[in-house]
């Protein structure tokens, strides 16, 4: 995970390398290998590298093509080189043919339809000089961010991170009030476009953009679509084809001059990343995978026995506890890197910077993770779905396994007379009751709001709720389109994005298998009890993983986490510690002034007063209001 940046101007003059220089120096910790500037007429592209790959080890970036006179900065990993080196035509004999060169040399070939075939994570700037273009794309599922500034017929500049960006000399430095006001209503997703700074915006994933002529111009270059539903003779059938392409998409994530870490907690997600992992790694003589978690020393807690369980099924890893009763390891460096992040939703992410801190100590440049799990194995409501086959039996029994799942929390008779109601129901009537819903949910919502009114006034508070629910909900439907829009859901954009921030503060790149272009698509051809039947969500890769996980961890269950109690230990101020100056500065947007902000805190750590989850809100106000021109 490298970070790139780039500044284009617009105003006639040449660009100059000292213009990009601070962005570079904010970059540092994410290419920690070293960095680089190239500038050329009025574009500059500038790298700082974590090399990932054993291509980027020697591969220079910014790469420039004398040929064409064409330039390219990249964060990427492909992972069809073969693919595109036989369409391009190359030779390889005799030289290293890196990941950035054949994203130019794809767009040499296709043009702006480029990124369209390249399979992988990637965020990329590409300067054009032949046609004073710059074109710049991001992956189609989100795992490389790309933040923008542009000023019509002044300066375009793009950076990996908002707070390098700002380092720019010509990129303002403006509080965006609205986002701060999404924070407080915990809209994180409410879009894929906003930052907490007015003029600088997110590229959407599957996004791509190009500046020419002055004029800007963002499009959708890929979109998840519906597959035919795929019918196989037995449930092994299922298993295997699934196990063919999930362990081929853990293995591209293998890739690296380096040895790979995976995050490994008590559940089927991460386990099922490591355990295919370490057997590839052993398959191939390498060393073992390094795995890190987070446990709790207390016999009675059952995420951290299923950690237990699954280390003495796993072969070859090598097992990096960190524990809770240790807290010495890690705790200053958890405070640290929240005190410096760069994003308020950041702050709740304290087990998570744990994990990438014990990493970067044991050397770790690449974490695996399973963060996606759940939205690359979606369904809507199963309930639903069998009373619209007229399956009364099996949609009873689905809601009676699902209360069992759920160790009572969901009962059983409430969740089949409201599917029932909703499958009886003509359309046009759900559609009034639903509106009616979301009316009476924005009032209440209007009600319980800490945005002070006069902000929500300004921001328009009310649309944005509406625009929130509209972006986040995509109803009960198993429909297989409904289906490629969870798998890509908003939470889980943000979601990565939170990862890559927290992890790029160690220098370290996450790689996700589930969010693999090839897995998506797979997933999408199981017909839906494939996915979750008899109550159990992901289904099939519980039966996949017989012999490599434990049956405690594959039919475990509900969910059960340790990390706020990461949070818990990490603090070191209490809420009656907050220095009142930040609290009043934090009341000027709550609309119960002191008090208000305290409930802020209070709300959005899950009523948990720990700095780790605090020290975030307070620094919008506070760091926010120092560096405003």
């Amino acid at each position: 995970m490298s970070g790139i940046c780039a500044s284009l101007r617009l105003d006639g003059q040449l660009a100059e390398r000292g213009e990009l220089a601070p962005v570079l120096a904010r970059l540092a910790a994410r290419g920690p290998d070293g960095s680089a500037i190239m500038a050329e007429g009025p574009a500059a592209l500038g790298h700082a590298l974590l090399a990932t790959t054993p291509e980027a080890l020697t591969e220079p970036m910014p790469l420039r093509l004398a040929l064409t006179g064409c330039m390219i900065t990249a964060d990427v990993r492909l992972d069809n080189r073969a693919e595109l080196i036989a369409a391009l035509d190359l030779d390889p004999a005799g030289r290293v043919i890196g990941d950035g060169e054949l994203i130019l040399l794809s767009y040499l070939r296709w043009g702006m339809d480029c990124p369209e075939r390249l399979l992988g994570d990637f965020a990329f700037i590409l300067w054009d000089q032949r046609h004073q273009r710059l074109f710049a794309a991001r992956d189609k599922v989100g795992m490389r961010q790309l933040i923008y500034h542009h000023h019509p017929d002044r300066l375009f500049a793009c950076a990996t991170d908002p707070h390098a960006l700002l380092q720019h000399p010509d990129v303002p430095r403006r509080v965006n009030e609205a986002r701060i006001a999404d924070f407080l209503e915990q809209l994180e997703a409410i879009d894929h476009v906003s930052t907490f700074h007015e003029g600088l915006l997110r590229l959407p994933p599957a996004h791509a953009l190009v500046v020419e002529q002055g004029g800007l111009k963002v499009w959708r270059y890929w979109q998840l679509t519906p597959q035919p539903i795929v019918r196989r003779a037995s449930n092994a059938a299922y298993e295997e084809a699934f196990l063919a392409v999930f362990t081929e998409a853990v293995r591209a994530r293998l890739r690296s001059p380096d040895p790979v870490g995976s995050m490994l907690s008590g559940g089927m997600d991460s386990g099922s990343v490591a355990a295919i992992a370490a057997r590839l790694l052993q398959k191939a003589g390498a060393p073992p995978l390094k795995t890190f978690s987070g446990v709790d020393p207390d016999p009675a807690c059952e995420e951290s026995a299923c950690i237990r369980d699954v280390l003495q099924t796993i072969p070859h890893i090598a097992p990096e506890l960190v524990s809770l009763d240790n807290p010495e390891r890690y705790r200053d460096d958890v405070v640290r890197l929240t005190r410096e992040e760069s994003d308020p939703f950041d702050g709740h992410m304290a087990m998570i910077r744990a994990l990438y801190v014990t990493a970067q100590g044991a050397g770790v440049k690449v974490m695996l993770d399973g963060v996606a799990g759940d939205t690359t194995l979606p369904t809507g409501n199963m309930i639903e779905f069998h009373l619209a086959l007229g399956n009364l039996n099996k949609s009873w029994k689905e809601a009676r396994a699902q209360e069992r799942f759920w160790s009572g929390e969901v009962k059983a008779g409430k969740a089949w007379r409201a599917a029932l109601k909703r499958t009886m129901l003509p359309r046009w009537v759900q559609a009034l009751r639903q509106r009616r819903w979301e009316t009476a949910e924005a009032q209440r919502e209007a009600r319980e709001s800490i945005v002070h009114p006069d902000l929500a006034k300004r921001v328009h508070m009310a649309e944005r709720r509406r625009a929130n629910a509209r972006h986040v909900h995509f109803g009960h439907s198993c429909d297989p389109s409904a289906q490629a829009l969870r798998m890509l859901h908003p939470f889980i954009i943000v979601g990565r994005e939170r990862y890559d921030r927290v992890a790029s503060a160690c220098g370290i790149e996450p790689r996700d298998p589930f969010l693999d272009e090839r897995v998506l698509e797979f997933c999408l051809t199981l017909p839906v009890e494939q996915i979750h039947a008899n109550g159990w969500p992901k289904v099939i890769v519980r039966r996949s993983m017989a012999g490599m996980l434990p049956d405690s961890v594959r039919w475990k269950p509900g969910r059960h986490h340790v990390g706020w109690r990461f949070a818990e230990i990490c603090a070191t101020t209490r809420l009656d510690q907050l220095d009142e100056t930040i609290l009043s500065e934090l009341a000027h947007y709550t609309a119960r002034g002191t008090n208000g902000a305290k409930f802020a805190l209070n709300r959005n750590t899950d009523g948990l007063e720990s700095e780790a989850e605090l020290l975030y809100l307070s620094w919008l106000i506070t760091h926010f209001k120092s560096f405003e021109n």
